[in-house]
């Protein structure tokens, strides 16, 4: 049946819902997860009866997204006596997981991820602009600093995502807070792709100045548009990244 839409609004109602499965959201969070550094190498997962009750999820579910993992390598099972599933990080790393999750993504859906990302981390530094303390800014600094001095690739990405949960934490929103860390996790790690070289990182130290440099001065306007501009840049460099992958 055909239906009558009313505008752009209106029609954003009837877009398709997202595809995947319950089993394919789990095994998502448990990627990302990995992926974040929040379950390292080595580390147990908690037994299928745990999970499920974690997720909210029946083991049957938990089992299916086990064997997604199984699958792609990022956890071994072991049996008997001290086994269970353990996480098994790829030999390159979170870089390779991100690697393997763009090819899942079209242009226009990172596209659209670059300007969610965007929106988000300029909200929380224009409040952050707002409502800072001293001490949230003497965190923004040395996040800041951390991420000038870093050396390694792996250490400046961990630097660059500290420093856009810190914004958020400044902005003493829970809510934004809580979309950041998503956000990190679905998209944070596909931008670390392209960035790490010697000339993304002089950039990137740029503009994360620019940003506490607005914070500080407590000109919303300003940290806003820092925040955005510095996701835009590093979408523009993934997106780069991602076509030159594609003509190889």
């Amino acid at each position: 049946m055909a239906v009558q839409f009313y505008g752009r609004a209106s029609a954003a109602v009837f877009s398709p819902l997202e595809s995947k499965s319950r089993s394919e959201l789990v095994s998502r969070r448990l990627t990302d997860a990995i992926a974040l550094g929040l379950l390292p190498d080595a580390e147990q997962l908690p037994g299928e009866t745990d999970l499920a009750g974690i997720f909210g999820v029946s083991t049957v579910t938990v089992r299916e997204a086990l064997s997604v993992l199984r699958a792609e390598g990022l956890i071994e099972t072991r049996r008997g006596r001290g086994g269970g599933s353990f996480v098994r990080t790829p030999e390159g790393g979170v870089v390779e997981l991100a690697r393997r999750r763009l090819d899942g993504f079209s242009l226009s859906e990172l596209r659209d991820l670059g300007d969610v990302y965007a929106a988000i981390s300029g909200a929380s530094a224009a409040l952050a602009a707002r409502r800072s303390s001293a001490e949230d800014l003497d965190r923004l600094r040395r996040v800041a600093d951390t991420l000038a001095t870093a050396t390694a690739p792996d250490a400046r990405r961990r630097a660059d995502a500290h420093f856009h949960v810190e914004v958020a934490a400044a902005a003493q929103s829970p809510q934004l807070y809580h979309e950041e860390v998503r956000l990190q996790a679905e998209f944070g790690t596909l931008l670390w792709i392209a960035f790490g070289d010697d000339s993304s990182h002089e950039q990137m130290v740029r503009s994360c100045r620019a940003v506490v440099d607005s914070i500080a001065n407590r000109d919303p306007q300003a940290a806003r548009e820092a925040a955005e501009q510095r996701v835009a840049d590093s979408t523009a460099r993934l997106i780069d990244y991602r076509l030159n992958r594609d003509r190889r």
